[in-house]
């Protein structure tokens, strides 16, 4: 699968959220901002999981009705690839 630019861009935001987070523990800021910054940076990642999954998803799915098969198995195994990632 190739990813496009705007899934690349999220990761870039998120490389920065968690370098930002190791300046502030380098600069000793509070535990709660820090922990306020690592929980944005995952709910980041959590929804950047989403999207490549659900893009993928959706290629598959056409693939498999060009070729006259069953999305079932599809839609299942990325439902799992969600949960798993919890």
């Amino acid at each position: 699968m190739e990813y496009d630019q705007k899934v690349k861009n999220r990761l870039r935001r998120i490389e920065g959220q968690i370098k930002g987070v190791l300046s502030m523990m380098e600069q000793n800021k509070d535990c709660r901002d820090i922990v306020t910054q690592l929980s944005a940076a995952r709910s980041a990642i959590d929804r950047t999981m989403g999207v490549i999954v659900s893009e993928n998803l959706e290629q598959c799915v056409r693939e498999s009705i060009e070729k006259g098969e069953s999305t079932e198995d599809l839609v299942r195994e990325a439902v799992e690839l969600l949960v798993k990632s919890r």
